[in-house]
């Protein structure tokens, strides 16, 4: 269903505004300010999605990151197992044998800035349990830095280092090391030659970046440089699925992010039948 200004239904605008003033009056929210958000199809999709009128939502082409990241905060649940909200991409590089036959899930490329070693291993944990549910791989996850387990020294390789003891110490299910430059990551050639053994350098297919801007800048090279397919932002961390897109997407970007949030909405309903 494509939402505009045009089509969102009174009746409904009327039941978000009083859950969402129910939910937000002890921060301050007015139900006036809760009604004015409600005209905004951003919010309107988010409560359709939370309250069970719609299994995820779509959104970006007219909004920025910041908008549907700050509506799907204050709108969606909180996967209270991550405890925390992050974005990642889909690439998939042509004629690349690297990762997972060229396809890649690479994180954070939207959301959090300058992430602790605490939130790097969640984000890690996020990305890994994505892959291995809506893509069907095996996680190898690969915490990159300008070090590869101890080539360099200072509190930026530390901080990695510390973000893999914590993702390992919760037990995950899945493959990760680090750290690791990215040549070390992907390439089995180097990674022999710089590691005695890891059963993620030379082969990953899950990348996590030490911040933001290195998370942005990779995934928009490798989208140019490589012309590869980038599928997201993808928003993580919450429990009805919420994808993002860039104000510069074209058609298939939003089928590519529309299919990705149907099949996550798909695999949340049989876990839930599952659990039942």
């Amino acid at each position: 269903m494509l939402l505009t200004h045009d089509n969102l239904e009174p009746e409904k605008q009327e039941e978000f505004a009083n859950i969402f003033y129910e939910r937000k009056r002890a921060k301050g929210v007015s139900f006036e300010e809760a009604r004015e958000l409600m005209e905004n199809p951003l919010y309107y999709a988010a409560m359709m999605a939370r309250y069970g009128y719609a299994d995820g939502f779509v959104a970006g082409a007219k909004f920025t990151t910041s908008s549907v990241i700050r509506t799907a905060i204050n709108s969606l649940e909180i996967d209270r197992s991550i405890g925390l909200i992050s974005s990642c991409f889909i690439m998939a590089v042509p004629d690349c044998s690297y990762g997972e036959k060229g396809v890649f899930v690479y994180a954070d490329c939207g959301v959090i800035p300058y992430p602790t070693s605490e939130q790097l291993a969640n984000i890690a944990i996020s990305c890994a349990s994505f892959a291995k549910d809506v893509l069907e791989f095996y996680p190898r996850v690969a915490l990159l830095s300008f070090s590869t387990k101890g080539s360099a020294e200072g509190r930026w390789v530390d901080k990695i280092k510390t973000a893999v003891e914590i993702a390992k110490s919760k037990n995950s299910g899945f493959s990760i090391d680090g750290e690791l430059q990215a040549d070390s990551a992907l390439v089995p050639e180097v990674a022999r030659i710089k590691l005695d053994e890891s059963d993620v350098a030379g082969r990953a297919n899950v990348l996590i970046f030490p911040n933001l801007d290195a998370g942005n800048i990779c995934y928009k090279l490798t989208q140019r440089l490589a012309k590869a397919r980038a599928v997201g932002p993808i928003v993580l961390g919450t429990v009805q699925p919420c994808s993002d897109l860039s104000r510069g997407c074209n058609i298939d970007d939003i089928i590519d992010c529309t299919a990705v949030t149907v099949v996550r909405a798909q695999s949340r309903e049989a876990r839930n039948k599952k659990q039942a």
